[in-house]
């Protein structure tokens, strides 16, 4: 058996329960995170086109303007309100005549300006939703910024120039009045001296204003120049796909874990041992491999064999003196039971122990019929229900298996579905009689979500064993089991839990055969007889410490 669990149960989930329910419903992430990237292709998809083209334009000193070598904020020259003013009325103006649009605002809202760190560089990029027309925005707003700052520039020599001249007509004016005064004053006049004196500045003035005006009538206005012209670009800049179907994979992935756990929440079959101890059981093992694998009686060096010996040590451990009753039921429908009912005699048998195995459950899964007389190769009929309605004794009904000489089995029998039978007290002096006759009975019960018929046969019994197969037993069905069993005053050990297993389901359309219709099914063949076929006398071997006396009194408490 692998790891037990015992203890008072969990209160909490922990990280295993949580990697168990994605390893289960995995499917369900892996499904909605496909459809979140078809999503959000889909959205990808539907949204808007934006092309995005960029000039570079090299700001220059335009006229009087300082240096701006050094960056951005450096001297007169500020780049930052520079990049502002492609923004400006002027500039959307021109750009929108070089354009021939009237959609001012439209413009004016799609184009960015960038100034690289430590240069005098302002990149101008125009978004929209053709390249053609991204690459015409981003070239026009460049021309259109350089035509509005050379203009700006021009504008300010002719301002300048013209506070000049205005200043020359000035010192002019005063020149002729000086030298008019001069000319009616003898030179050897102090009034003389001082005139002239001034009318030497007033000349110098005059010299220097006209230089400045000369200079700035030979200015070279050069505002900037674009240093790297708009191209057509290749690609959208949005909408991004890797960001698209990034954010609709994740969503995906949040709603499959969110559906997941919500399925896990409303899902309410057994999936591990972990959900034996929630409901109260100790896990007495779990039977390892897969369900087609686990439909027969193991040997003894398999892994299933060995998770069964383990399992009879630690029933063994568990039985007090004078115990030796051991009922096998089913939290579901099913051959869970019969499985491990037949595996456990089988087991216990290995020891040298007698012992007997009972089946008591109506065989409608499985195989088609008698899954106990299949598993053990022994004959389906006379069985426990025929010894009941008294139509054999107790040495015909029980049967020698083949393979273990020490185990005897007593199957269902031909009326198995005989309503109260398994209630009857005739069942109770069987049970009697075979407890002072054997090592060790097995009781292979009903399911306790088919009948009553598990409690009934538990309170025969010293302990009882909870076959759980997992994914298909719910934990209600489990709970309920356990409090049945409580409640009669059996020792419920634990469970065992078993992969599913695969049911062959009765066929609807074929009539229930009558008790004396049942066809006898061929029991596997014994290697100690060559292949050939048993007579009766010896399929119907009777348990050796039963003695005549003891058969004697079962049938006169029960007469046939």
């Amino acid at each position: 058996m692998e790891a037990t669990y015992a203890g008072s149960p969990p209160s909490s989930y922990d990280m295993s329960d949580y990697l168990g329910m994605l390893r289960r419903h995995w499917w369900i992430a892996v499904v909605l995170t496909a459809l979140g990237v078809a999503a959000g292709a889909a959205y990808n998809q539907s949204l808007p086109r934006e092309y995005v083209s960029a000039a570079s334009v090299l700001v220059r000193p335009a006229g009087l303007d300082a240096n701006v070598s050094g960056g951005r904020t450096r001297d007169e020259i500020n780049l930052d309100t520079e990049a502002q003013l492609l923004h400006s009325t002027p500039v959307v103006a021109g750009a929108a005549k070089l354009l021939h649009r009237q959609d001012v605002d439209v413009l004016a809202a799609s184009v960015t300006v960038e100034v690289p760190p430590n240069t005098s560089v302002l990149q101008v990029e125009y978004t929209a939703g053709d390249p053609l027309e991204a690459q015409a925005g981003a070239h026009a707003f460049a021309q259109s910024y350089l035509a509005n700052r050379e203009g700006n520039a021009k504008a300010e020599l002719t301002r300048q120039a013209d506070a000049l001249r205005a200043k020359l007509k000035e010192l002019s004016d005063d020149l002729t009045e000086i030298n008019g005064r001069l000319g009616g004053l003898h030179s050897n006049s102090s009034a003389y001296a001082s005139l002239d004196s001034q009318r030497d500045t007033t000349v110098n003035q005059i010299n220097q204003l006209n230089n400045r005006v000369n200079a700035l009538a030979t200015e070279t206005v050069n505002a900037g120049v674009i240093i790297q012209e708009a191209r057509v670009p290749t690609r959208p800049v949005k909408p991004n796909p890797a960001v698209n179907y990034a954010a609709g994979a994740l969503l995906g992935l949040l709603a499959g874990l969110g559906l997941a756990a919500l399925r896990q929440r409303l899902d309410r079959r057994v999936h591990s041992g972990r959900d034996l101890v929630r409901a109260g059981i100790d896990v007495l093992g779990t039977v390892p491999g897969k369900g087609k694998h686990c439909t027969e009686v193991f040997t003894p060096f398999s892994p299933g064999g060995r998770a069964f010996n383990r399992l009879r040590n630690e029933v063994v451990a568990a039985l007090k003196p004078g115990e030796q009753v051991v009922v096998v039921t089913g939290a579901s429908r099913g051959p869970a039971a019969t499985l491990v009912a037949a595996n456990l005699a089988a087991a216990l048998s290995r020891t040298g122990a007698e012992v007997v195995l009972i089946g008591a459950q109506v065989p409608d899964t499985l195989t088609e019929s008698a899954p106990l007389a299949q598993l053990l190769g022994v004959a389906p009929t006379p069985g426990l229900s025929d010894l009941l309605a008294g139509r054999v004794n107790l040495a015909e009904a029980t049967q020698r298996a083949a393979r273990t000489p020490s185990l005897h089995v007593i199957t269902t029998g031909g009326t198995a579905t005989a309503a109260g039978m398994l209630q009857s007290h005739a069942l109770r002096d069987i049970v009697a009689t075979l407890r002072a006759h054997a090592d060790y009975l097995v009781i292979e019960a009903p399911s306790t979500a088919a009948s009553a018929d598990a409690q009934s046969l538990a309170s025969l019994a010293d302990a009882a064993i909870v076959a759980v197969e997992l994914r298909r037993t719910r934990r209600p069905q489990l709970t309920d089991a356990a409090e049945q069993l409580r409640r009669v005053g059996t020792v419920l050990l634990g469970g065992v839990v078993m992969p599913r297993l695969a049911h062959r389901a009765r066929r609807k359309s074929a009539p229930e055969p009558e008790p004396a219709l049942v066809e006898t099914a061929t029991p596997e063949p014994d290697p100690h007889t060559n292949g050939h076929k048993p007579r009766g006398e010896d399929q119907t071997i009777m348990l050796a410490p039963v003695d005549a006396s003891a058969l004697a009194e079962l049938d006169e408490a029960h007469p046939r």
